[in-house]
């Protein structure tokens, strides 16, 4: 399996991957001070309520780099027929997509995490040079923000798989699958427009991950190469 992951990092576009990492990463890293001081100042009362209610909503936009890895690791290859190489090899394919699925896993997961910490890194900072919150940040809101960042990373790793059977690997267009992950990244905000608490919704699309998952892997067998 090892193996098998290390190979889905070779045929990685690697350069436009990095590229598109980096650019997630520059725009996160700067949205709490700018939705701050712009748009929700009321959260800029303490680190607690910056931490709770900007964190997770602000990572969400690294579903959509899962997204981006579902397109390259999956339709890519049906589009280009390299994935009738991969069939051909003297492993079944549910260990095939399960090899590309905890590669997506494993990248999508680090990304957010590494995330979590620059964007965090990076409010701290500016906060000291251009306060825009009160207060410094206690014990207890380190223990929050990590604690938030390990769940996070989890939620947004499970959730970015929301696109995978339907529109990976049964439609295999790339335009269709940005666009869910677009709708999907977006999905918790209902909660401010809505009855529903922000709890239960990712819940939900937890599970719809979790599901896209296991019909990905169950019917590797059957979906057939073209």
């Amino acid at each position: 399996m090892i193996k098998l992951i290390g190979l889905e990092l070779k045929k990685l576009k690697r350069l436009s991957v990095i590229s598109e990492v980096i650019i997630y990463w520059l725009i996160l890293m700067f949205m709490p001070l700018l939705l701050i001081k712009i748009a929700m100042p009321v959260l800029g009362q303490s680190y607690a309520a910056a931490i709770e209610h900007l964190n997770l909503n602000i990572q969400m936009g690294l579903v959509l780099f899962g997204g981006s890895l579902i397109s390259q690791v999956f339709i890519d290859e049906y589009k280009n027929k390299t994935i009738s190489l991969a069939f051909g090899y003297p492993i079944s394919r549910k260990k095939l997509f399960m090899a590309k699925v905890l590669f997506i896993s494993l990248f999508v997961f680090l990304t957010a995490i590494i995330s979590f910490i620059l964007t965090g890194l990076t409010t701290y900072l500016l906060d000291q040079v251009f306060p825009f919150i009160n207060g410094q940040p206690t014990n207890s809101d380190m223990i929050t923000f990590f604690s938030s960042m390990i769940s996070g990373s989890l939620l947004i790793t499970l959730i970015s798989f929301i696109p995978l059977f339907l529109f990976g690997i049964l439609k295999r267009g790339t335009i269709s699958t940005v666009i869910c992950s677009i709708l999907v990244m977006n999905l918790p905000k209902l909660s401010y427009f809505s009855n529903f608490e922000q709890e239960y919704i990712l819940a939900v699309m937890c599970i719809l991950g979790g599901l896209s998952i296991y019909l990905s892997i169950i019917t590797a067998e059957s979906v057939g190469e073209i």
